[in-house]
């Protein structure tokens, strides 16, 4: 079933859609980060453009729109992932990894391309449907951590296996265009948006690395010593087929969900 935004998962533990944070008091056509208490800790984009996470922070700042209890109106620079898809994409089907998306126009470097929509689920929920999972079944249930200051971890599933967007056919590259950032509108539960990490040539296939790890450092050969637990998952992980230089061969894997607490 289609739907471009996330909706309540079958557990009804988290709903996306509930609109708990205040609004805005800014009364011009477009917020300014001085004034805007949504832009408390910066703006986020420029030009529609994802601003680049400053390299000496070392972390990515919160991403935080305007929101339907602001007063600004709706074609405030502070609101863009809310606005949807604005590309024309199309789902095809590739030679070995199923479905894929293409962009079928240009995309410029820190658009907004697409969301990954589907279920919001609780871990409970999320963890019984990974269990049930044969291993010839597809796999669309992503968990987004994200790790806060104070070192608590806030986990975010989201599964369009039944309910989704266009998201679920993208595929993973060791080497993608897009990358993930949570991005928050009307609550704490965030939107999963995909914007552009370098400019898209139309015909291009998109692509995000489904382990989060875009800007991260591969771990040296010599530091790579696999444990047991490593070695048997393994055994169990899909081979990688998106024909990057530095592939690992492998789908990124987290075991979490598959272990009882």
């Amino acid at each position: 079933q289609y739907s471009p935004d996330s909706v309540a998962g079958a557990d009804g533990d988290i709903d996306p859609t509930e609109i708990t944070f205040p609004g805005c008091a800014c009364l011009t056509s477009s917020c300014v980060a001085s004034t805007c208490s949504c832009l408390c800790r910066g703006g986020s984009y420029s030009s529609l453009c994802l601003r680049p996470a400053e390299e000496e922070e070392g972390y990515a700042r919160p991403v935080f729109e305007c929101n339907a209890m602001c007063q600004c109106g709706e074609s405030c620079q502070n609101r863009v992932v809310q606005r949807g898809l604005q590309f024309r994409l199309e789902v095809f089907k590739t030679e070995k990894k199923g479905w894929g998306v293409r962009t079928l126009q240009f995309i410029a470097k820190g658009r907004f391309v697409c969301e990954y929509a589907g279920e919001v689920l609780g871990f409970n929920e999320a963890r019984r449907r990974i269990q049930a999972q044969t291993s010839k079944d597809s796999n669309y249930i992503i968990v987004v951590r994200e790790h806060v200051h104070s070192g608590q971890v806030m986990e975010t599933f989201v599964d369009p296996t039944y309910i989704g967007n266009v998201g679920r056919f993208l595929n993973h590259s060791c080497e993608p265009n897009l990358v993930m950032v949570p991005v928050r509108v009307d609550s704490m539960v965030p939107k999963l948006a995909l914007f552009a990490a370098t400019d898209i040539s139309a015909g291009e296939e998109l692509s995000y690395d489904y382990s989060g790890r875009f800007h991260n450092f591969p771990i040296p050969k010599r530091e790579q010593k696999p444990s047991e637990d490593e070695k048997r998952d393994e055994r169990l992980r899909k081979p990688c087929y998106c024909g990057a230089r530095t592939c690992a061969s492998f789908l990124p894997w987290d075991s979490s969900l598959f272990s009882t607490p």
